[in-house]
């Protein structure tokens, strides 16, 4: 009996071990679905919008300026991935949402929530500080159901205009990555509105534990610059204000900011970036 039963649990034992895991992640800023961007609305480019998750096979992704309508757009499009946030405005489905994406059959969530980047962050459609707009950061506790490995996924969109709002929100933004995050990898997508040089990317990354997966990769391809206001920006004019930040021992491999178009449509007013990881 004993002999049969270590033979019944060695496939157990073999089956949880587990090597390194790959993984796209993507941070896209879709452009909040306004009728004055007239042949760059929504209704021309939801289909290449979920085409190039697609396309480059993202496995979890952050987006920006997602209004309710455009998120089941996306959702109708993604069979295969889950989202998850609310709406800015009132924590259920108004205003802008900050979503997360991710393969349904690659991954579980945990645990999984929305904060606002304010004083209050648990009051639904707060504003913080000198912001313009109410922030947002959805996140969640992911296992990779292949290797049972946990990593901690944050998506956010800082303020266009409030100063205090962009440095308070981001300060509170990796307080809670790494409260929520803790003895985990973390990636974190978003548009930060700030360009690399500012004191709000030098915030993110003077603690040391946050790393700029532009700057890790080896492998770079298409622009630095990722707002282009849907071509009109000259390449050597735009700022780099997305970004994927991760912590060790992610290891970044590869980093791309997409074309503007895709089968001759502009995909955003932003170029979606993704990166090329490995969990070891």
């Amino acid at each position: 009996m004993q002999k049969l039963f270590y033979l019944f649990l060695l496939p157990l034992f073999v089956a949880c071990q587990s090597g390194p895991v790959e993984l796209n992640v993507m941070s896209f800023n879709i452009r909040m679905d306004n009728p004055g961007d007239s042949l760059d609305s929504w209704p021309y480019r939801k289909d290449v919008a979920a085409q190039i998750i697609l396309q480059k096979d993202i496995d979890l992704f952050g987006t920006q300026e997602v209004l309710s309508h455009q998120l089941k757009d996306m959702k109708d499009r993604l069979p295969g991935y889950v989202a998850l946030g609310v709406g800015r405005a009132d924590g259920k489905e108004a205003g802008e949402y900050s979503a997360i994406f991710y393969k349904a059959d690659r991954f579980d969530a945990l645990r999984s929530g929305t904060f606002w980047l304010s004083e209050t962050p648990e009051v639904a459609g707060s504003k913080g500080w000198d912001g313009a707009c109410e922030r947002v950061a959805t996140w969640a506790v992911l296992k990779e159901k292949a290797s049972g490995k946990q990593l901690f996924f944050i998506n956010t969109h800082l303020d266009h205009v409030g100063k205090v709002a962009r440095q308070q929100g981001v300060t509170l933004l990796m307080e809670r990555a790494k409260e929520y995050g803790a003895g985990m990898p973390i990636i974190i997508t978003g548009d930060f509105n700030a360009n690399p040089e500012s004191t709000v990317i030098a915030h993110v990354l003077e603690s040391g534990d946050f790393r700029d997966s532009f700057v890790l990769a080896p492998e770079k391809k298409g622009n630095e610059g990722t707002f282009h206001g849907f071509g009109r920006i000259p390449v050597e004019r735009r700022n780099r204000i997305d970004y994927i930040f991760t912590t060790a021992p992610i290891e970044v491999r590869t980093y791309e900011a997409i074309p503007d178009k895709l089968d001759g449509i502009h995909i955003s007013d932003h170029a979606p970036i993704m990166t090329q990881i490995t969990l070891p």
